[in-house]
């Protein structure tokens, strides 16, 4: 079975994501650290990422996969290097929302992310699972939350790991974000048709989790 979970940035969708597959059993796909993953082998081999030769040679020399520390923390694996925490920073955050509107990066991690699809009860996490990447999934949610919940929560994120962003800014950067996701050619962002849509504005990641789960087991 296949669960996929969408919606755009600062909605919850990882800690949600990571919960539901922890409580139901199931293998969790971070398909965005795939994309922030090539988006750091494109910063590292500094690619102009509208030269596709040059990108299309890159994308043949890139691994990526995903692994477990002892305690059962997933780490995204980028040619056999754990890459986790490299890849959750501002820039390279911004540069995956570009490396995401190209069409041989869309094309390799789609592949990538079915075949995963195929090893048996997953649920995924993204931007266009339940559109795209696995439009016959048993169960399909896309959360939404209001603009200043997800900078809200987006800064309090940065915040974390040591950025200390102004929430104007952040609200920019999420604006800017949205309109590239929703307006790209490549399988743009929007809740499927069948999708159950879930606004997690005043809810509580557990809250979320709970519905999702009386949801899927009925």
């Amino acid at each position: 079975m296949i669960i996929t979970i969408d919606g755009p940035s600062g909605v919850g969708k990882s800690t949600v994501s990571k919960s539901v597959a922890r409580k139901l059993g199931f293998t969790y796909l971070d398909t965005g650290a795939m994309y922030r993953a090539v988006a750091l082998r494109v910063k590292w081999d500094s690619i102009d990422i509208n030269d596709d030769k040059r990108l299309e040679s890159l994308l043949n020399h890139t691994e990526i996969g995903f692994g477990r520390k002892e305690n059962g923390d997933l780490v995204i694996m980028l040619n056999n290097e754990d890459v986790t925490d490299k890849i959750r920073t501002p820039e390279v955050s911004r540069l995956s929302s570009d490396v995401a509107t190209k069409r041989a990066v869309r094309i390799k991690l789609v592949h990538l992310q079915q075949e995963m699809g195929k090893i048996g009860n997953m649920v995924a996490e993204g931007r266009d699972m339940g559109t795209y990447v696995f439009p016959d999934a048993a169960f399909k949610f896309y959360l939404d939350a209001s603009l200043d919940e997800r900078a809200r929560r987006r800064r309090e994120q940065l915040s974390q790991s040591g950025d200390d962003a102004d929430i104007e800014s952040v609200k920019n950067e999420i604006i800017k974000r949205d309109a590239q996701d929703m307006e790209r050619s490549e399988s743009p962002l929007h809740p499927a048709t069948n999708a159950v849509i879930i606004d997690t504005t005043n809810l509580s990641s557990d809250e979320v989790t709970d519905r999702i789960i009386k949801e899927v087991q009925g």
